[in-house]
């Protein structure tokens, strides 16, 4: 055995060495978190395992001591790999069913493994009404939908869910949108004549496509996971998705990251039935209907930079049925436990027809 190969096994023994103290770790971990559920099932009528607020804590920890120690993974990956030992344990404590807008594939079902991990139920449904529908119901623990992207803007339809749903915002998700140029095993690569994809995937890919297939048809379909699902028995097309698509219908990335813009991010939002509690780096968003009277807008945005409320968005939707009047979204920094977002709250509501806190939530870690 040469020098070289005797310190190959050398290593490789480490390795192995290693491997088994990590596995008798997570097993230990997941010990505790069976133990958890039992004094949750015991002393609680309405056990809630997921807890937003702990994993963002716990994220958040993990990051910090991996730039602590000078990691060699870098803090996002690390991060990564314990979000799955959590969906694992959370699963032993109590299997979590998430509802999404589908189809399997989309980046809205890619957003629910981002935030829940690969142990958790997921149900695709075909709209985001149906999403808060089986929240809403009970039939899904949670819901997961898009609410805005920074090229095309805002999600109408996830704000106007909101107008008639009591569900709470409990978390949000931020996913980098990396679109992938796939194929099928029996494409014939130069022959492809049309390519499938969502209509707002074409538009972000729209200088690529015009430089490499100037002349073949682009299909605007419902998804990009609907685009991905229909090339698998084609031989003459292609589909812009993402990877979760290309992993689920086992296809081939033949381009990657053809997006024009490759910092576009698509923002989504968890919706449940419970309150979170503070994490210590929080988001509130609250829909708030104005008066129909001059300074409307004016008189709620004062009492947020009076009491040093950092508002980071504001949309505004119709206020169905009434003609002509609106309702504004509006998402801040800070919770609503928070001393200065109390009294910023307590000197709006008495000014407008209706303030709701839609929800106080960590901010996306990942």
């Amino acid at each position: 055995m040469t020098a070289t190969n005797e310190q190959l096994l050398a290593l490789r023994q480490q390795i192995d060495n290693v491997d088994k103290k990590i596995q008798t770790l997570i097993n230990e971990r997941a010990g505790y978190a069976v133990e958890v559920a039992k004094i949750k099932k015991n002393q609680e009528d309405n056990p809630i395992f997921y807890r937003p607020e702990r994993e963002a804590q716990v994220l958040k920890a993990v990051m910090e001591r991996n730039q602590a120690i000078g990691g060699v993974l870098t803090d996002d990956k690390m991060a990564r790999l314990f979000r799955e030992i959590m969906s694992a344990c959370l699963d032993l404590e109590a299997p979590q069913k998430v509802a999404y807008l589908g189809p399997a594939g989309t980046f809205t079902h890619q957003a629910v493994l981002k935030h829940f991990g690969k142990a958790t139920t997921t149900v695709p449904l075909s709209s985001i009404t149906d999403v808060f529908r089986e929240v809403e119901a009970g039939s899904a623990t949670y819901g997961v939908v898009p609410v805005e992207n920074s090229s095309e803007g805002v999600v109408n339809h996830t704000l106007d869910g909101f107008l008639g749903s009591d569900l709470n915002i409990i978390g949000e998700v931020e996913l980098p949108i990396h679109h992938q140029f796939l194929v099928g095993e029996h494409t014939k690569v130069g022959s492809i004549s049309k390519i499938y994809a969502h209509q707002q995937a074409l538009a972000q890919c729209r200088q690529w496509l015009d430089t490499h297939y100037p002349n073949v048809e682009r299909v605007a379909v419902s998804s990009n996971g609907e685009a991905a699902r229909r090339i698998k028995s084609e031989w003459h097309s292609a589909a812009i998705a993402g990877d979760v698509a290309a992993a689920e219908y086992g296809l081939h990335k033949l381009n990657e990251n053809i997006e024009d813009n490759p910092s576009n991010t698509t923002r989504f939002l968890v919706i449940g039935r419970e309150r979170i509690a503070k994490s210590g780096n929080d988001k509130t968003s609250i829909l708030v209907s104005a008066k129909d009277q001059a300074g409307a807008l004016i008189q709620i945005l004062q009492p947020l930079a009076k009491y040093g409320v950092s508002m980071t968005s504001i949309e505004t939707r119709p206020e169905r049925p009434n003609k002509w009047a609106y309702v504004f979204f509006i998402d801040m920094s800070g919770h609503i436990d928070d001393e200065n977002v109390q009294k910023a709250m307590d000197e709006i509501r008495p000014q407008v027809k209706d303030l709701r806190i839609l929800g106080s939530y960590p901010k996306a870690v990942l």
